[in-house]
């Protein structure tokens, strides 16, 4: 008997060892693609949009860069969520006719593609700026180029979130990523 039990123990220890290195390894690529995702450096395009969700955070880095870069149009996704605030609010009292405000459907990162394909369609733009936050960026990335051919240039936002937080994002943004990858949003451009 206490060789079986020695073996079991053996093999208990080598199943702990793989899962701790397995969540390490996802914990490092985690850190890579969505703490600190591989930047850009912005150029001018006939667009620059805002994705919905803390617009406190993306809304003025989108501002910024529509200025120093002369970008002609601001698109601001909607939401009439508590994370969107600023964005709705823009669109609720800007009559600028170089601000397009859309409300996506679902309203989720997969709408957004979608209705931003469409917005690309009717204005004949070639070339866009997504903003999101930095760890959003690969998921968001993902699903805009599968919805359309025109170039997408994706700036990241800078989040100010716990160690908590982070981690509750690299599950969310790992699952989501999967997902986007397995079930692709547009079959075809």
């Amino acid at each position: 008997m206490p060789l079986k039990t020695a073996s079991v123990t053996r093999a208990v220890a080598r199943a702990a060892v793989s899962v701790v290195a397995i969540a390490l390894l996802w914990l490092i690529a985690a850190f890579q693609f969505f703490y600190s995702p591989p930047r850009v450096v912005p150029h001018r395009t006939d667009a620059i949009v805002v994705l919905g969700g803390l617009s406190k955070e993306r809304l003025p880095v989108a501002q910024e860069l529509q200025e120093s870069l002369d970008i002609p149009i601001l698109v601001v996704s909607t939401t009439g969520l508590s994370g969107n605030v600023e964005g709705d609010a823009l669109c609720h009292e800007d009559d600028d006719p170089d601000l397009i405000c859309f409300r996506p459907s679902p309203l989720n990162t997969r709408g957004e593609a979608t209705g931003l394909a469409e917005l690309i369609r009717q204005n004949g733009w070639k070339s866009v700026t997504v903003v999101t936050s930095d760890y959003h960026l690969l998921r968001a990335g993902t699903l805009m180029r599968q919805c359309t051919p025109v170039e997408i240039q994706m700036v990241g936002s800078q989040p100010d979130l716990s160690a908590g937080a982070w981690l509750d994002r690299f599950v969310v943004e790992t699952g989501g990523l999967i997902d986007v990858w397995m079930q692709p949003e547009c079959s075809s451009h």
